[in-house]
C-alpha cells in the first residue's frame, strides 16, 4: 500500500534537491564555470533580443550542460565512495562521465554559434 500524499513531504523533497544544487555550486569548480558561462550567454541573449525559438534552444543547451555536470559530479562522488583506493575501472567510469559533459558542452557551443553568428557577422 502506498503512503498518503503529503504536500509537506513533497516540499521536503525540493529541499533535498536544493541542498544538492547548493553543494555542487559550493564545491564543484567545473559547475561554477558552466554556471558563469550560462549567465554570460543569458546576458548576451537578452542584449541581442533573441526570438522565442532561439531562447528555447539556448535554455535547452544551458540546461543540458548543467544537468550533465550534475550527473558527472554525482557519478564521481559515488565512484569515490565505492572505490576509495585507486582502481583503473573506477577511473574509466569517471572518464566516461566527463566525456558526457564534454559532448554536451560541444553541442551547446555549436547551438550557440548557430544562433549568435547571424547577430554579429
Amino acid at each position: 500500500m502506498s503512503e498518503k500524499f503529503s504536500v509537506l513531504a513533497r516540499l521536503k523533497s525540493f529541499n533535498f534537491a536544493f541542498k544538492g544544487l547548493w553543494h555542487v555550486v559550493r564545491h564543484e569548480h567545473n559547475f561554477r564555470v558552466h554556471l558563469f558561462a550560462a549567465m554570460l550567454v543569458i546576458a548576451l541573449s537578452a542584449y541581442v533580443n533573441l526570438t522565442m525559438n532561439e531562447w528555447l534552444w539556448v535554455i535547452s543547451a544551458i540546461a543540458m550542460v548543467l544537468v550533465a555536470e550534475l550527473f558527472n559530479s554525482s557519478i564521481e562522488k559515488l565512484v569515490d565512495l565505492v572505490s576509495p583506493a585507486f582502481n583503473p575501472k573506477a577511473g574509466i567510469v569517471k572518464d566516461i562521465a566527463a566525456a558526457a559533459v564534454l559532448i554536451t558542452a560541444v553541442a551547446a557551443a555549436i547551438i550557440g554559434i548557430l544562433i549568435f553568428y547571424p547577430y554579429f557577422f
